[in-house]
């Protein structure tokens, strides 16, 4: 017959036993919540954390699910794991919060980030690069193709808006007057920008970016004002290929405006034809009108183009040098003459 004390001896190693496999229990079960907890938060990391930023457009359809998002997202290459998603989404009770509509996402968002994003509804930005020498009518053709805004609706407020900005004030009365005016860059418009919209933007880049340069300044320090300056700069912009060219281009230009000189810049003649050629022809030369720097003297009413930041810099600080001529090399490079007689040299050199 099994004693009292052997009972009670029994008794507590069982529960020892317990305990002790209630403490290997919590450690496993800790273990596991530790390492399920480590990979799922690698699994919740950007994509691409430190890699060059790309903006990447998705869809989210009114009757999707959470699985066709992540899915979506994934494919995307947007998520690391359509798993991670639907459980954290779940895990936080915002898998019913998501909103249908279309989203611009950046690469480096975690996928926290573009959950939220997603409960917030955030408008979504589609992104435009304007390139430096586009003039009004390329803009306005780009911003149509892109949908952002017709071409139609750009040309009527440019012409008719009104835009209260000081450089404005001495711009001549002519056709599509802001030319010149709106800045070449990187722009992110919503659905609902309007024109008047799109083109405050951009002249509000090109002011913050005359500021920063003190361009006003600078241009008056080389003997023109912000407008002549900028319409100089449209010509360089137009004119060179090669940066270091720029500020040797935009003395010519200052060299035969100072002997009153035409200027005979190919670019305006383009710009008064309306397209762009690969080559002028001697009838474009006789084109009526005041963008002709063939015909008329001095600078023309206004910029022909955009210029970027290193052709309106070039346009207020000109190399000085005796050059008066300049003719296009194949690579796309300049020819430098002080004379007539050395630019015909190099007209029958390089043009063919």
């Amino acid at each position: 017959m099994t004693s009292i004390y052997e009972r009670e001896r029994k008794a507590r190693r069982k529960i020892l036993n317990y305990k002790k496999a209630a403490s290997c229990l919590l450690l496993i079960t800790s273990l596991i919540l530790v390492s399920f907890y480590l990979s799922t938060k690698n699994l919740l990391a950007p994509v691409n954390p430190s890699g060059k930023i790309e903006n990447i457009q998705v869809t989210v359809p009114p009757d999707a699910t959470i699985a066709s998002i992540a899915k979506s997202l994934s494919e995307s290459k947007l998520i690391r794991s359509s798993f991670a998603f639907v459980l954290y989404t779940r895990l936080k009770g915002l898998d019913s919060r998501l909103k249908a509509g279309e989203y611009l996402f950046e690469s480096n968002q975690s996928t926290p980030e573009i959950i939220n994003q997603l409960v917030a509804g955030r408008e979504t930005y589609y992104r435009v690069t304007i390139p430096e020498g586009y003039n009004i009518k390329q803009i306005a053709g780009l911003l149509n193709n892109k949908k952002i805004i017709s071409r139609e609706a750009l040309y009527d407020e440019i012409n008719s808006g009104t835009f209260d900005y000081d450089f404005l004030t001495d711009y001549p009365d002519v056709q599509n007057k802001l030319e010149g005016y709106l800045f070449p860059d990187t722009y992110f418009f919503s659905k609902e920008t309007t024109a008047h919209g799109v083109i405050e933007m951009m002249l509000h880049r090109f002011a913050e970016k005359i500021q920063a340069l003190d361009y006003q300044q600078k241009a008056q320090e080389t003997g023109f004002t912000l407008h002549q300056a900028v319409t100089i700069a449209s010509m360089v912009e137009k004119e060179a290929r090669s940066s270091k060219e720029r500020p040797i281009i935009a003395g010519v230009i200052k060299n035969r405006l100072s002997r009153k000189m035409p200027l005979q810049v190919d670019a305006t003649i383009q710009f008064a034809l309306g397209r762009q050629e690969p080559k002028i022809y001697y009838k474009d030369l006789e084109i009526d009108s005041p963008y002709n720097t063939y015909i008329n003297t001095g600078l023309p009413p206004g910029p022909i183009a955009s210029p970027g930041e290193a052709s309106l810099l070039a346009a207020v600080s000109p190399v000085k040098t005796d050059y008066l001529y300049y003719v296009a090399k194949s690579d796309g490079t300049h020819a430098f003459a002080k004379t007539l007689q050395e630019h015909i040299a190099n007209m029958n050199k390089y043009q063919h």
